[in-house]
């Protein structure tokens, strides 16, 4: 009988093949189950938000998360670009893909949902697909083409490894392929990476490739397909506030502004940065708090009587 323990095997090397091999076969699976798949329009007609599931299927969402543009403080700049060309596309013109990049939480993809509200009305209609299944793009593109509205796909936070499934569907997608892209679909992407791939230090130095430049450039490569590229960055403490401020007031929250500012402050530095998410989040504290306050307070005045 053979002895396995004196078989010399790479046995995580192994183990990683047969991952790979399992997520390829899933992904076989899955591309000739929605090789089929055909689309109601009355669903576009009654919804106008959709998420691209796992199993190949597109689901209306009954309760999309929308937000108002006049939500949005200090993005002026890239909500003027951002509609500008959404509106440019929803008109029948020219318009081009989108990538939203920079700090987590500065509002890529508030920015991004805001252009429901606006546009719907106009037949634009929204698509959330998630980075594992974006091998489905040529099953998406197939099932939109011929709908009479206009697509955004979104793939919000976006990044890719080496030989990650997805990668080259969307290069292809974007500019490259073939087959010209749907006029009524565009991609818009909100990603932490400005170029969507780690970039290392063996890429800039010596490593096993003649010309290592051409793997910056395949790194680049893909970022450079989208059109319009938009930078956020973390806001500073005046900016911060004025979030803060914004938000108290909506609520109608009865909190003095040096107590409000003192607290937003100690809030973000226990969080360690500053930006409309830790503001937002900040206010769902305070809102909390002060609501259990005026609870307890009845409560007492309740039982006094």
């Amino acid at each position: 009988m053979m002895n396995l323990h004196s078989i010399n095997l790479d046995w995580d090397f192994l183990i990683e093949r047969i991952d790979r091999l399992m997520d390829l076969t899933e992904e076989f699976l899955t591309r000739k189950l929605s090789d089929d798949i055909e689309a109601d329009p009355q669903m576009f007609r009654t919804a106008v938000a959709f998420r691209w599931n796992h199993d190949g299927q597109l689901e209306a969402l009954e309760h999309p998360d929308v937000v108002q543009r006049e939500q949005l403080l200090g993005l002026d700049d890239h909500l003027e670009r951002l509609h500008r060309n959404t509106h440019q596309f929803v008109a029948g013109l020219p318009a081009n893909n989108i990538l939203l990049w920079g700090e987590r939480g500065t509002g890529k993809s508030s920015a991004v949902k805001s252009l429901l509200p606006v546009f719907a009305e106009q037949g634009l209609r929204m698509i959330e697909v998630h980075k594992e299944e974006l091998y489905h793009l040529p099953a998406i593109t197939r099932l939109l083409r011929s709908q009479p509205y206009r697509f955004i796909l979104f793939c919000d936070d976006l990044s890719f490894d080496e030989n990650e499934p997805g990668y080259r569907e969307l290069k292809t997608l974007l500019q490259g392929g073939l087959e010209a892209p749907p006029p009524n679909m565009l991609i818009y992407a909100t990603a932490n990476r400005r170029h969507l791939m780690p970039e290392r230090l063996d890429n800039n130095a010596d490593s096993v490739e003649i010309h290592p430049e051409e793997a910056v450039a395949e790194k680049l490569s893909l970022s450079d397909r989208f059109g319009i590229t938009l930078g956020f960055y973390p806001v500073d403490q005046p900016h911060y506030l004025d979030i803060v401020r914004h938000l108290a007031r909506e609520r109608e929250l009865n909190i003095s502004d040096e107590d409000l500012s003192q607290e937003a402050l100690r809030w973000a530095l226990s969080r360690g940065s500053r930006s409309g998410r830790v503001a937002h989040q900040f206010v769902d504290d305070l809102t909390g708090r002060l609501g259990l306050a005026a609870l307890s307070r009845a409560r007492k005045a309740d039982n006094d009587q």
